[in-house]
This record gives structure tokens, C-alpha cells and sequence, in this order.
């Protein structure tokens, strides 16, 4: 007897410790707390949201605590979250209502003054994020995207009434960019709560850790940066109370998202924050237990040209005729993508499908090298990044391609973080990385890319003055136009090429009900999200 009752407290002690730590295998059993666990690739840099840098983990994290004003559904269409509407006469002004049954989980109301006052916040040289100076297009923020020195009001986000902020930019911004480059990633905080702190201490302070309030479906328990984040449900969450009680985030290799979604570890895998490996999608999309959806296609290899050093577009054209990139499609990625000339895959409602790809043609290629007086002696550097294994196999086939019509080519394989150091000096002839442009607002980045000063080397001024319309378009069709013009230019110029454009694999456990996997809103309504009994 005495031994069955220590098996028995034995046991008790051991399902305990399982449910404490979100034990997968209990999580649906009846009685038990319901958990889900989500799995990421990505190491999570700060869960403060004044130190937002703009990358999705960071932004999906923070967001559970701290809504943010609008975001993407699945369809590319604006969502209110804190906020209920926007509206703008001219794209010089944008009139944002706050929900009015918006509160925090304390029960006070989310109101203008504590956008305002995340706004100045955020962009305070106090705090230093230099990721903010996107906000250098708001009237009153410096070029560099700073508000004034411990400001209370600016007029580029100024407060109407308790539930209105008008946000008011230098010149005419289009409605994409001002929900994706301002209202997605302003995540409101309390200002009855952090009023009273010195600006520096809000870069430094652990509140964001165990905040006292919040606005979004979960609270933060407990984290490690580099393995996961734990959430229990906010039960006073103004748009409903959770149904899962508990959610956490698992930080892991992308060779471990396979077995977790098999066995059951993880529950859901996000396209853009877990990059399931090409070897084992097959895999993960045979799985009997999981649903797996694959987005059209998003991210692109993309291709860049120091123009400075590779300076005639023939041989930069002939390059681009080498290079068979269905054959890199086919081959790396099992088709699972497309081969596009510009910056817009097929998701993006700016893609125009009349431009057709720059065609693998070899015998081309040669004869703008010779047209160009190309000698073959020289030896172009090939900078790659090291973490991406399919593309590292990928640059050897294009370097051999390249040799077969005269051109060499050396492969540098280069970290990720690193990269930038090379790019920034010019120390590189070509190189490669996944760059992921939002589909409804690829301003920032082709500005970025192509506009004044950019790290290419390359100038065309009719680019520029395409750039400089893109903010007053009034209709879809203007903007698909614009870009259009752009990359028609840029297909002629070549000062870049995309690769391929990878279509993302996501993941959900069929135990999860109201839970899909998207590029964009897959969080947006978690407190809907349930497990099956």
C-alpha cells in the first residue's frame, strides 16, 4: 500500500510539473488549462514597444501585450485593433478614431493622450531608437525622426478629443504606407501608468516584462530571449477574454519545426517568424495531424549591383541573361514560388503581370559581354548571406552559369549581421539576400533601394520623380502604374535582380479551432482561438 501511494503523489508531482510548464500532451485533456504553443525561428530582441525595430517577432511579442492602431488581415485589408477608423482628405492628414470601448486592462480608457504620448516616446532621443526615423515625415520630427526634447505635444501626432488623433505628415503619404510603415507598428502604451517615468528609464525599464496593465489578449509571465516567451489570458480584455489560457512561444532551430509540429510540441508556425526548411516542407504538408497553408509568394531573393564597380548595364544585363532562374526555382524550391523581374511578387495588388521576366538566354548574355568589350579577366565578389542554406547552394549554380559565358565570379559567404558592414563600405561587385517587401507599401524600401543616395550607386532621375508621385496617388490603378514605370526601368537598368520569390510554408495543429496561418493577421483575433475537446 505504502508503495502505491508514493506512485500515486509521485505521479500527481509529475503532472504537475508538466502542466506548469504547458505540458502539450494535457493541453486539451478536459478540466486541464488549454495551451498552445507557437513556434519561431526568430530570437526575440526586446518586449518593450519603444524599442520596436520592425521585426515580426518582436512585433507579434509585443503586440499580445500592446495593440497596435491598425494591422493586415490575410487579405491585405486594413484592420482596426485600438483603432476603429481612419480617413483623409488630401494624404496630408489622417484622422484616426479610437474605439470608444477601447480600455486597459484596469478598466481605463485607451485614449488620444496615450497615443500622443507613445508617439513622443518612441522617437524621444532619450530612448534612441533609431529604427523610428520613418517618423521624419510627420510634421514637428526632426530628420532624423526625433520629436523635440521631452515634448507633450507635436503637431505631426496631435490629439482632437479624448478618441480622435490627427496624424499630419511633411507631404502627401499614401494610405498604405500610413497604416504599414506607422499605424502597425505604434503600439499604444499607458500613460497613467508610465507617465511619471524619465524618459531614458523607459528604454531600460523591466516593467514591459511584468506590466501592470495591458491592452492586448495576453500578459507576459515569464521569457528568455533566446528560448521562449510564456503568456497567460488577460480575462479583462476589452474585446473578449481568451479562450486559451495560456500561450507561449517556442524559440527553436528551423530543423526542429518538423518533428514539433509532429509530435504535437508546437501547435502553429507563422510564415514570416518560423522559416520552415525547404527539405522538410514535403514533409510538414504530408502530416495528418496539421494543417498546412502556403501564402503566394512573399520573399525575395533578391540580387543588388554595386553600379559603381559594374558600371555598364550591358554587362549587368548579360549577368541578369545567364542566370536560369526556373531552374533555380525548380531545383531549390520545388516550385514553390515564381521568378519575377522588379520588386512585386503576385501578392502584392501593385504587381502588374504584363511584365514579362527577363528570359535565360546564354547566347544573349555573350553577345552583350562582347558588345560591351567585356575581357573575362576580371573577377566579380559574390557576397552571400551564410545563414541561408538554400541560397548558398543556389549562388554556386549562378556562379557556374556565369562562367560559361566568361564572367567570374567568387562566392563570399558572409553572416547575416555582417553583411551590412561589407555593403555599407562598397566592398562587394554583387550580393544576395531574402528581402521582404510588404505588399501593399513597397515605398520605404524601394526608396530605400533606389531613391537619392542610395548604397547601390545608382541614379535615374526619372526613378526619383516616379518615387516622389507614389505618395499623392489617389487609386489603386495610379499606384500599380507608378510602381509599374519602375520596374519596367528597373528591368531595363539592372542595378538589381530578383532571384526567386519564395512562397511561405505555415503550419497549425488540427486540435486549434479559429487558428490560421497568414503573412499578415494570423494574431489578430487570438482571444478567438480555442482547443478541440
Amino acid at each position: 500500500m505504502m508503495i502505491v501511494n508514493h506512485s500515486k503523489r509521485l505521479l500527481s508531482l509529475l503532472l504537475s510539473v508538466l502542466l506548469l510548464l504547458g505540458g502539450v500532451s494535457l493541453a486539451g485533456a478536459e478540466g486541464a488549462e488549454k495551451v498552445v504553443n507557437i513556434g519561431v525561428t526568430s530570437t526575440l530582441g526586446s518586449l518593450n514597444p519603444l524599442l520596436m525595430d520592425a521585426g515580426e517577432l518582436n512585433k507579434y511579442a509585443q503586440g499580445f501585450q500592446f495593440l497596435p492602431l491598425f494591422d493586415l488581415d490575410a487579405e491585405l485589408n486594413y484592420v482596426g485593433l485600438i483603432g476603429k477608423s481612419f480617413s483623409t482628405e488630401d494624404n496630408l492628414t489622417y484622422t484616426v478614431k479610437i474605439d470608444e470601448n477601447a480600455t486597459w486592462s484596469d478598466g481605463v480608457p485607451i485614449t488620444a493622450d496615450d497615443v500622443v504620448f507613445t508617439a513622443l516616446k518612441l522617437t524621444s532621443k532619450a530612448v534612441g531608437n533609431l529604427t523610428m526615423v520613418g517618423y521624419a515625415a510627420l510634421a514637428g520630427f526632426d530628420e532624423n525622426g526625433n520629436s523635440p526634447d521631452e515634448a507633450t505635444e507635436i503637431e505631426g501626432v496631435a490629439k482632437v478629443d479624448d478618441k480622435t488623433v490627427n496624424f499630419v505628415f511633411k507631404a502627401p503619404t499614401s494610405q498604405a504606407t500610413f497604416v504599414n510603415s506607422f499605424a502597425r507598428y505604434l503600439l499604444t502604451i499607458p500613460k497613467h501608468k508610465l507617465g511619471s517615468v524619465p524618459t531614458a528609464e523607459l528604454a531600460t525599464t523591466d516593467w514591459f516584462g511584468h506590466p501592470e496593465v495591458v491592452s492586448g489578449p495576453y500578459i507576459v509571465t515569464d521569457f528568455d530571449a533566446n528560448h521562449y516567451i510564456s503568456y497567460t489570458a488577460n480575462q479583462n480584455y476589452w474585446r473578449g477574454a481568451p479562450k486559451v489560457g495560456k500561450l507561449n512561444i517556442k524559440i527553436v532551430e528551423g530543423s526542429q519545426l518538423y518533428a514539433g509540429l509532429q509530435s504535437g510540441e508546437i501547435d502553429f508556425v507563422q510564415q514570416t517568424t518560423g522559416a520552415i526548411p525547404q527539405e522538410d516542407q514535403a514533409s510538414v504538408e504530408a502530416l495528418t495531424n496539421v494543417t498546412s497553408v502556403r501564402e503566394k509568394p512573399l520573399t525575395s531573393q533578391l540580387t543588388f549591383f554595386n553600379t559603381a564597380k559594374v558600371s555598364d548595364v550591358r554587362v549587368r544585363q548579360a549577368i541578369l541573361y545567364a542566370i536560369d532562374r526556373n531552374l533555380l526555382l525548380e531545383g531549390l524550391l520545388e516550385g514553390r514560388g515564381e521568378v519575377v523581374d522588379g520588386f512585386l511578387s503576385s501578392l502584392s495588388p501593385f504587381h502588374d503581370d504584363t511584365i514579362v521576366p527577363t528570359p535565360y538566354d546564354p547566347e544573349k548574355a555573350k553577345a552583350l559581354l562582347a558588345e560591351a568589350g567585356w575581357d573575362g579577366s576580371q573577377k566579380l565578389t559574390f557576397i552571400i548571406d551564410s545563414g541561408d542554406n538554400t541560397f548558398v547552394q543556389g549562388a554556386s549554380v549562378i556562379v557556374a552559369q556565369l562562367a560559361e559565358v566568361g564572367v567570374q565570379a567568387e562566392i563570399r559567404t558572409v553572416d547575416f549581421a555582417s553583411i551590412w558592414n561589407y555593403i555599407f563600405a562598397g566592398d562587394f561587385d554583387l550580393f544576395s539576400v531574402q528581402y521582404t517587401l510588404t505588399p501593399i507599401d513597397p515605398f520605404p524600401d524601394v526608396n530605400w533601394l533606389l531613391g537619392a543616395g542610395n548604397f547601390l550607386g545608382y541614379e535615374n532621375a526619372e526613378v526619383l520623380t516616379l518615387l516622389g508621385q507614389i505618395g499623392s496617388a489617389k487609386t489603386d490603378e495610379e499606384t500599380r502604374s507608378i510602381y509599374s514605370q519602375i520596374n519596367r526601368i528597373t528591368q531595363a537598368d539592372v542595378p538589381l535582380f530578383n532571384a526567386y520569390v519564395v512562397a511561405p510554408l505555415g503550419a497549425v495543429n488540427n486540435r486549434l479551432v479559429n487558428a490560421e496561418p497568414h503573412v499578415y493577421g494570423s494574431f489578430n483575433n487570438v482571444e478567438l482561438w480555442d482547443v478541440a475537446p
